[in-house]
């Protein structure tokens, strides 16, 4: 009797072992897949929902997160104005989703901030750019690899400005 008490006793020791090993993996995984998720997955899961985002030049911008793309966020900040920022220039965000959204398709993740800004240029809206804490406003009339040609608006300096995709804190339209 004492060895059937003392064996059962292994037992149950034996598998409360396993079992806090199998809570210490539970948890190192989700650990380590909360680790693989970035802003940007965090970003898709997001859109629809209000947010608040702080930008480089320390602008803070509210609204409904309407897109989201590995290279940029777009934010309806009004009606009829909308924010386009470069993933790189969100400083911090608030309102964001816990979870991540599946990865992007093959098209999805081709689509860069070139890609969005030259639907700007395509459009030929007129834009406020905040870059490196300057604000200029004018249409974007061409998109490099790495820069964007903005003409101002008045027409009264020829030639326009070569913005850095780097410096680009916001682009606001509407």
């Amino acid at each position: 009797m004492r060895w059937e008490s003392l064996f059962a006793d292994m037992e149950a020791q034996l598998a409360a072992g396993r079992l806090a090993d199998v809570r210490a993996d539970v948890a190192e995984l989700a650990r380590a897949e909360r680790a693989s998720i970035t802003l940007a997955a965090r970003a898709r899961a997001s859109v629809g929902r209000p947010v608040r985002m702080l930008v480089g030049g320390a602008d803070v911008l509210e609204g409904e997160l309407i897109d989201a793309a590995p290279e940029w966020l777009l934010l309806a900040t009004s009606s009829v104005r909308r924010a386009l920022v470069p993933l790189a220039a969100a400083v911090a965000v608030d309102g964001l989703a816990a979870h991540a959204a599946p990865a992007p398709g093959a098209v999805e993740s081709r689509l860069g901030l070139g890609h969005a800004l030259r639907a700007l240029a395509r459009d030929r809206v007129v834009v406020r750019v905040r870059a490196g804490g300057a604000d200029l406003t004018g249409r974007i009339e061409r998109v490099g690899a790495d820069h964007l040609d903005l003409v101002e608006v008045d027409g009264a300096r020829r030639g326009g400005w070569a913005v850095a995709f780097a410096t680009l804190a916001v682009v606001q339209s509407g």
